[in-house]
């Protein structure tokens, strides 16, 4: 049984699509439909039903795809032990993170990616926590950072770090040593203009949650995805912004913005790390959580 032919039909049997398993492998369409026929001529059983929707295992092919995702599991946790004995773990690891995560952890976790795994490669892609689970399901990222996601099929979440959320507004003119600005309350920010990313932002989405629930909600001026935008409109008194600490406290100029704790009780948005619960995590992989975890500790949370 080849190797190629296996992990080109599970991806397929995974995805219930040839175009979108040859997107994900990155080979044309034909080729793959090609392998995945030479597969079933050799174990002479049909293992997918094509249709206009896409292809579904039928159930030679969904025992076969349980037991491929096994063995090609193995095959790369063998090549990553004998990469070890050689030099090191090995591999490439492909990670999503939000816009304002990757402003803070990019620098840092590439540093010491580089430190402990030198014969692997990390590719760092900014994406919404929507299109990121999306990515990890189709395999076009093995982890992601993700902002209050919802529950999906085939993705396991672990919790990371709470981020306080808060109110940014230009600068007063003012000495620095000014004391900071009191709370705002929810029903407050509803009366204030707002920049603010477009649906299905999890802030955004988090936002007209905690109005909705106390009877208001909030007066959107500007619909813009993009936190060094969002931030440079805020500074030109378009409007407000609610944004993390970090996103604030790391952008080009933080001093040129005045930050309010939203609510006596300050408004947090949990942080999660995501994998496929389909595919099991090599060794690079765990490796990376690992450093994920250990980075966010000191970097996403306040001093």
């Amino acid at each position: 049984m080849d190797l190629k032919q296996l992990e080109y039909f599970v991806r397929v049997a995974e995805l219930g699509s040839f175009t979108r398993a040859a997107q994900a492998l990155n080979i044309a369409q034909p080729a793959l439909s090609r392998q995945v026929r030479l597969l079933e001529v050799e174990l002479r059983q049909n293992l997918l039903v094509r249709n206009g929707r896409g292809a579904t295992p039928t159930q030679a092919g969904q025992l076969l795809m349980e037991h491929g995702r096994g063995i090609l599991h193995q095959v790369e946790r063998a090549r990553e032990e004998l990469g070890r004995v050689r030099s090191g773990l090995s591999g490439r690891v492909a990670l999503g993170l939000p816009p304002s995560v990757a402003r803070v952890l990019t620098v840092p976790l590439t540093r010491a990616f580089r430190l402990k795994m030198p014969e692997a490669q990390l590719s760092i892609s900014e994406g919404l926590s929507s299109a990121m689970q999306e990515n990890l399901q189709n395999g076009r990222l093995d982890i992601a950072v993700l902002y209050n996601p919802s529950q999906v099929p085939g993705i396991e979440h672990t919790p990371l770090v709470k981020e306080e959320l808060l109110l940014v507004q230009p600068r007063p003119p003012g000495l620095q040593e000014d004391p900071p600005p009191s709370p705002i309350s929810l029903q407050e920010v509803s009366a204030l203009p707002l920049v603010i990313p477009t649906r299905p932002n999890a802030i955004r989405m988090l936002v007209e949650s905690e109005m909705a629930a106390i009877g208001c909600r909030p007066q959107i001026a500007l619909e813009i995805d993009g936190v060094s935008a969002i931030l440079d409109l805020v500074a030109d008194g378009a409007g407000y912004a609610i944004l993390s600490r970090n996103a604030v406290m790391r952008s080009v100029r933080p001093s040129a913005y005045s930050i309010r704790q939203l609510g006596q009780q300050a408004m947090t948005i949990q942080l999660t790390t995501a994998v496929s619960s389909l595919r099991p995590t090599t060794l690079t992989q765990q490796a990376t959580l690992a450093l994920i975890i250990e980075l966010a500790g000191q970097w996403l949370t306040p001093q």
